[in-house]
């Protein structure tokens, strides 16, 4: 008996695309994950390398320190091996990047030629010579006999006395060209043949122009003379004596000094006896 033939019974596919998608989804998953182990993996190296990095660093650092300790050393200083004027000099350039160090006693004797201090540092220098190398005002002067009428001293340079073009001495009157203060003084000494019951006094005035004469120092003296015997008769010998004084005084700017005496024949002009300064403070 002849069946009748008809086409095959198409087979289920459910079942095979179904694992293809499980497959599908297990290896975007494993890619993902993969990615993401890669990125971690790969933060976690270079933090690593960092971390090297820096411990290498410190270990430079440390065989550097160790260099500098050993050349501070009089065996390390005989080394050849360690090269210590370039280990001194690079230690040194890095401590003027940080900053002027405050103490070096160790290294003040290994600098060379070609170390440069900061400039900060410099200018205080050059700043203290100039100071230094500053002519002081001062001004010291003998007395000078004067055939002028009047008691106002006259003065002459010496040869071992400062002199200053600041201070002018003007008819025995010293002027200053800068105001400050000053240190005044002035030594007279006299000479009386007879007894006098009258002091003999030293005056220093202040001269301002268009003003009065103001009085700063004032000296006074008893007058005294000696009596010596000869040839039985009492003769009257002059005394040499001497008044000092001196004092602090602010001056301004063409203020003028003089020295005023109540009797300008008594004085007595011998080298070191009479004289006048003034020297700024």
């Amino acid at each position: 008996m002849n069946e009748p033939y008809g086409p095959e019974a198409p087979r289920p596919i459910s079942s095979t695309s179904g694992i293809m998608k499980m497959f599908m989804g297990f290896l975007s998953v494993f890619i993902v994950v993969q990615t993401i182990g890669t990125v971690l993996f790969c933060l976690y190296l270079h933090m690593k390398m960092d971390k090297m990095e820096d411990v290498l660093s410190l270990n430079e650092d440390y065989i550097f320190l160790k260099k500098v300790q050993k050349c501070q050393t009089a065996e390390g200083q005989k080394s050849t091996l360690l090269d210590c004027e370039k280990v001194i000099k690079g230690f040194q350039n890095i401590q003027c990047k940080d900053g002027p160090p405050k103490e070096q006693p160790k290294f003040e004797m290994q600098r060379g030629p070609e170390h440069h201090e900061h400039p900060h540092v410099t200018h205080k220098n050059e700043t203290s010579m100039a100071a230094e190398k500053r002519e002081p005002i001062a001004v010291h002067l003998a007395g000078q006999q004067s055939n002028k009428a009047g008691s106002v001293l006259e003065w002459r340079e010496t040869m071992y006395g400062p002199t200053n073009r600041l201070i002018s001495n003007k008819e025995g009157k010293l002027k200053v060209e800068e105001a400050g203060l000053y240190y005044i003084y002035s030594q007279v000494s006299f000479c009386t043949p007879e007894v006098s019951l009258a002091p003999f006094t030293l005056y220093i005035y202040l001269h301002i122009p268009k003003e009065e004469d103001r009085l700063l120092l004032k000296g006074q003296k008893t007058q005294t003379s000696l009596k010596t015997h000869e040839e039985k008769h009492l003769k009257t010998v002059c005394a040499l004596q001497s008044i000092r004084v001196g004092g602090v005084f602010n001056l301004r700017e063409d203020d003028m000094v003089f020295v005023n005496v109540t009797d300008s024949t008594k004085v007595r002009y011998s080298h070191g006896n009479t004289y006048f300064g003034i020297f700024k403070l």
